[in-house]
């Protein structure tokens, strides 16, 4: 598998690992424009959205710790 081929398929894999949300299927085809550092880049950008949710929702389960005391 070319390199490009690889980076579309972590791409629809990372949107795959949203909760509660129909697979999703990319044709390579419509990525196919876009160069290696740009399908980067939105694997960057989607690393970075799922780690901003995760330390979001760690707050908010945090504020339940200080009514546990």
């Amino acid at each position: 598998m070319n390199r490009k081929k690889q980076l579309i398929e972590d791409i629809q894999n990372l949107l795959n690992t949203y909760d509660d949300i129909n697979a999703t299927f990319i044709n390579p085809d419509l990525l196919e424009f876009m160069d290696e550092k740009t399908l980067i880049s939105v694997i960057d950008s989607l690393l970075t959205q799922k780690e901003e949710s995760k330390e979001s929702d760690m707050e908010w389960l945090e504020n339940f710790k200080k009514y546990d005391s």
